[in-house]
């Protein structure tokens, strides 16, 4: 072999196995650097327990390690660092560049495949400043959908009857939200109902059955499967119902600018996007609303008349109450919602019990963080807070396994300010953190509880409810992972008062 041509291999060779060197440094290093600082936090490792009592996990684990970060893996395998409450107030107010609430939404909800948008500052920004001050003036319009949406969806029950609850209620909210969302005529549009009840099921089949595909080869099998088929076929659903609408009241107001307006969050989001926001979009973020609030809402109010029912002491007062404040306010308007206190104290203490998910403020370290007691949060890592351990937690709520659902109301009757606004349905703090907390609340929060009340209301106003064949112990809830449902197949008797 001629020494210059064996010269010129050698070299090749060297610079190949420099560039091979270096390309390994560059995938290798940062992992085992994470390894590394991810192996100096104590480490519960959950396993396929995880799937069924994540919950006595979590308490479990709080218990154990209440000062200091730790590494919960859960059955498939993953990784998430849960953050003591005490650490929150150096956490919460981190920017977006250091804890991302979007590409924390983005890796559970997987986006990529769901197109779920993971935070749309349109969106949100038309629910803090237009919906939340609207609700004193469009309390009469929600109190008559939900009346409505009774007769529609809900059995005469003229005698007992087995409901169905949380299948009944689904419906009902797609309707009273949807009039609020997108107006009361696309809210009746069987479609428009069909999307909105079945969008968040479909999305949720995505993310189950995205997770179980190994990660190398979702770009390949992800798009072909069965569920995301059927979701892309819910979108259209939705975009064949409410593109003709948006279209006609962008044609509106353009050929007269005196038009009057529809007062939904469709109109505001449209006119917020004076024009610089596609249909496309806009559409995108009616689903957003439908993912956020129907199911969840439905999960609530279950959750909350699963509860009552199984504890029928507190359904006189309850009852009292609301009659009072109607008397008072001449109807179910939004002033009387805001009377009945001992509801709002009965919702936040079944949410205390069960909320919709075991922990909360996910988020993504974009830039590793060190907390106060010296432990290093590398980037990568997906954090939460243990919040349904800390509602059980005497330090916060004395006698916690004990329900009580006055609890708050009597917190409140001391008349402090700080009491009153600590102990509402609505608060978000450190002990509070079921609509997260900080800048990323859910801004939603308001409406729903109106919507909420108003419900519940209308049921212990035209109803007797009690459970069926003699049962006194409430219905299960059913835990996957984090989340918490109410029994899907949970039944109540329901049975029409003669006179309301």
């Amino acid at each position: 072999m001629d020494s210059q041509l064996a010269a010129q291999i050698m070299r090749v060779l060297q610079t190949t196995g420099i560039a091979a060197v270096v390309f390994a440094a560059w995938i290798f290093v940062p992992r085992l650097q994470h390894r590394y600082y991810m192996s100096r936090l104590p480490t519960v490792s959950a396993g396929a327990a995880y799937a069924t009592t994540a919950g006595k996990i979590y308490k479990d684990a709080y218990k154990k390690f209440k000062d200091q970060a730790f590494t919960l893996v859960n059955d498939q395998g993953k990784e998430n660092v849960i953050i003591p409450m005490r650490f929150l107030p150096e956490i919460r107010n981190l920017g977006d560049d250091v804890l991302s609430f979007s590409k924390g939404i983005s890796d559970e909800m997987e986006i990529q495949y769901t197109k779920l948008v993971a935070e749309s500052h349109t969106v949100t920004d038309t629910v803090k400043t237009r919906l939340t001050s609207a609700l004193p003036r469009l309390h009469t319009s929600i109190a008559d959908d939900v009346k409505l949406a009774f007769q529609i969806f809900l059995p005469p029950c003229d005698d007992w009857t087995e409901v169905n609850i949380n299948e009944k209620l689904v419906p009902i909210i797609a309707k009273v939200s949807g009039s609020v969302f997108v107006g009361p005529e696309i809210s009746s549009h069987p479609d428009y109902l069909d999307a909105a009840c079945m969008y968040p099921v479909d999305l949720f089949n995505v993310v189950t059955a995205v997770k179980n595909i190994n990660p190398w080869l979702k770009p390949f099998l992800a798009p072909r499967t069965p569920e995301v088929l059927t979701l892309r076929k819910r979108e259209q659903q939705a975009k064949n119902v409410l593109r003709p609408i948006i279209e006609q009241r962008i044609a509106a107001k353009a050929k007269d600018p005196q038009w009057k307006e529809p007062e939904d969050v469709l109109q505001w989001i449209i006119n917020r996007g004076n024009g610089k926001i596609s249909i496309d979009d806009i559409v995108s973020g009616q689903l957003t609303l439908i993912f956020a609030a129907i199911h969840t809402t439905s999960t609530t109010v279950t959750n909350t008349m699963f509860t009552l029912v199984s504890k029928p002491e507190y359904i006189k007062p309850l009852q009292e109450e609301i009659r009072q404040a109607i008397a008072e306010e001449g109807g179910v308007t939004y002033r009387a919602v805001q009377k009945m206190e001992k509801l709002d104290s009965f919702m936040k203490e079944v949410l205390r019990f069960h909320g919709p998910s075991l922990t909360g403020m996910l988020r993504r370290v974009l830039k590793g963080i060190t907390l106060s007691n010296g432990q290093y949060i590398p980037p990568g890592v997906m954090i939460e807070i243990a919040s349904q351990a800390i509602y059980h937690d005497d330090q916060f709520y004395p006698n916690p396994e004990v329900f009580d659902g006055f609890r708050s109301y009597k917190a409140r009757q001391s008349g402090k300010a700080a009491d009153i606004a600590r102990n509402q349905f609505i608060t978000t703090n450190e002990e509070n953190l079921t609509f997260g907390h900080g800048r990323h609340a859910c801004p939603g929060r308001f409406f729903a509880a109106l919507e909420i009340k108003m419900i519940i209301a209308r049921f212990l106003l035209d109803y007797d409810i009690k459970m069926p064949n003699g049962q006194t112990e409430r219905h299960p809830q059913i835990e996957m992972g984090r989340i918490s449902i109410p029994f899907p197949a949970g039944q109540l008797l329901f049975k029409k008062k003669t006179t309301a």
